[in-house]
């Protein structure tokens, strides 16, 4: 079901909880408020719908790629990027980013897997782990 977006800094400012399998309801919320924004954004964190879980979703060329407890356990090749948030108001801001990461998650059936991601594939996922840090560009 497509969710609201929450604009809020200080709710976005917190960290998430970890995911448990009960909440995988909130994966598909996610992937279809993703999905429903399709045109103005290619990645979206849980608590960008008010829900306050590590869970991300992100377009990945196309396909839609939803990962729990996303952790980044490598990363190189450092540049500076502007991005923009549809849940932050004001427009792009700089921030340093990653070429490639090294990315260990769960999968939707809570399998854990570790992938490889480079260029902007790899930028989204970094915005969508910090908003699950509490982080805001």
């Amino acid at each position: 079901m497509k969710r609201e977006l929450v604009h809020d800094p200080m709710f976005l400012a917190m960290k998430s909880r970890p995911a448990v399998r009960e909440d995988i309801g909130i994966a598909q919320d996610l992937l279809d408020t993703l999905m429903f924004h399709r045109e103005t954004c290619v990645g979206m964190a849980a608590n960008m719908i008010g829900k306050s879980v590590r869970i991300i979703a992100f377009s990945d060329k196309g396909r839609y790629v939803v990962m729990c407890n996303p952790e980044i356990v490598s990363r190189t090749a450092p540049f500076e990027a502007e991005e923009s948030c549809l849940s932050l108001l004001g427009g792009a801001r700089k921030t340093t980013r990653y070429k490639t990461i090294r990315v260990k998650f769960q999968n939707a059936s809570f399998m854990w897997e570790t992938k490889t991601y480079t260029d902007f594939t790899a930028q989204i996922i970094q915005h969508e782990v910090d908003h699950c840090n509490g982080v805001l560009i």
